[in-house]
């Protein structure tokens, strides 16, 4: 019978020669005396701060995108006065009060034009108001001549008042006005936020360089410099372009509300000039609806026919007029322009779309100094046609294609001759 006590196993196992063997090591970490590695504690320590660190990045970065957008805008603002700043600097005038005295003109011109913007609206709301029961009874005499009704201007604007619709937007509009007023003293807030930005670039540019550079080796200050100068002219270009774009549409839509007798034409057309060409994305329709409010005042067709000229002017200009001002002034293809202009907008709205060619032009110009270039073959395929003289001329071709196919249309004659 074998044996089951511990004894007999321990007989089992025993050598032939009667001495126990050897035992094997405990396996790490299973026996009693087993120890944690040392680097653990640490290595998850290290590990639980970086995810911290991370979360916190992440937190302020999203809390503070709004004051870095703002600085960016500030930034190229700052660029784009700074021929003006550095050539009043260059007579002896101080930088801060150069970038004063183009900040002050620059408020003046925006303040003049939004006063003068402001009471010719004004003006033309209060007219559409007071001529609105005579378009009434026009619309109302159309209908009833039109479609044989019996309607009356007292019974549509009572159904008018006691519409649940006119309640409805009424008590909004109540309840919208603080929300109005909060986003306007923000966008106030902000507007000043950019200005300060802008001043402080545009009136110590020399000094934010020199720090910029103190922190760099020699050859990487060269660099940054010349980056930097690459940046002041794209973004004059690129604003000198969208100005003469401004003057273009200004004087286009001036002589068309002119021809309209359209009134405050004028104004009209500087407002088409420069929120089309400066305000990205939403700017076309701005410029366009007031002018058209205005025509509507005068005569119903008038405003068609504004319509009209909007869509077929915006046409002209985005295919032929934008594209070769946009390459001559910031030297890139017009397809790049249109397409980082979609990436600008993709990525920061409004603000993406009105910095990125600029923005892509720089940055082309920085990288074109690395790319090295080689001489272009004189191949004629680089040039898309033959060379003057090489090859067949297509006259040649069919007259040598004629001449293959005359024999054998002659040998399937008499072969069918033959035959028959």
């Amino acid at each position: 019978m074998a044996p089951t006590d511990d004894s007999g196993q321990a007989a089992q196992h025993a050598s032939p020669l009667g001495t126990t063997p050897p035992t094997r090591p405990p396996a790490d970490g299973a026996g009693p005396d087993a120890r944690m590695p040392r680097w653990l504690p640490r290595a998850m320590v290290l590990a639980l701060a970086l995810i911290a660190v991370f979360q916190l990045g992440s937190w302020a970065f999203h809390q503070l995108i709004g004051l870095l957008i703002n600085i960016l805008i500030a930034f190229f603002l700052a660029l784009a006065i700074e021929p003006a700043v550095s050539k009043m600097a260059a007579r002896g005038m101080r930088r801060g009060l150069a970038a004063f005295l183009v900040f002050f003109g620059v408020l003046i011109v925006t303040a003049g034009f939004v006063t003068l913007l402001g009471s010719m609206l004004a003006g033309q709301i209060i007219k559409i108001v007071e001529d609105f029961p005579d378009y009434l009874d026009s619309v109302i005499a159309w209908i009833n001549g039109h479609f044989h009704t019996e309607l009356k201007r007292v019974d549509v604007q009572e159904g008018l008042l006691r519409s649940d619709w006119l309640r409805n937007y009424v008590q909004n509009s109540a309840t919208g006005v603080l929300d109005v007023s909060a986003q306007v003293l923000g966008g106030l807030f902000q507007l000043l936020t950019i200005a300060l930005f802008s001043f402080y670039f545009a009136a110590d540019g020399p000094r934010l360089r020199r720090t910029v550079c103190s922190v760099l080796p020699p050859a990487r200050q060269a660099e940054v410099l010349r980056a930097w100068e690459l940046a002041v002219d794209k973004t004059g270009g690129y604003l000198y372009s969208r100005g003469l774009m401004a003057l273009v549409s200004g004087v286009a839509h001036f002589i068309l509300l002119q021809a309209l007798d359209v009134p405050y034409a004028p104004v009209l057309a500087v407002w088409v000039g420069l929120v089309s060409q400066f305000i990205p994305t939403i700017g076309t329709y701005l410029a366009g609806a007031l002018p058209m409010l205005i025509a509507f005042t005068v005569d119903p067709w008038y405003a068609l026919w504004v319509l009209v000229f909007v869509v077929i002017y915006q046409q002209f200009e985005n295919y032929v007029l934008q594209p070769k001002l946009t390459s001559k002034t910031v030297d890139i293809h017009p397809a790049v322009a249109f397409g980082s202009v979609i990436a600008g907008t993709a990525l920061l709205g409004a603000v993406g779309a009105l910095i990125a060619i600029p923005a892509v032009a720089t940055l082309q110009a920085f990288l074109g100094a690395y790319v090295k270039r080689y001489a272009v073959t004189d191949d004629p395929r680089v040039h898309g046609h033959r060379k003057r003289g090489e090859g067949p001329s297509p006259v040649t071709r069919v007259r040598a294609l004629w001449e293959r196919r005359r024999p054998e249309t002659r040998h399937n004659t008499t072969d069918g001759d033959g035959s028959s």
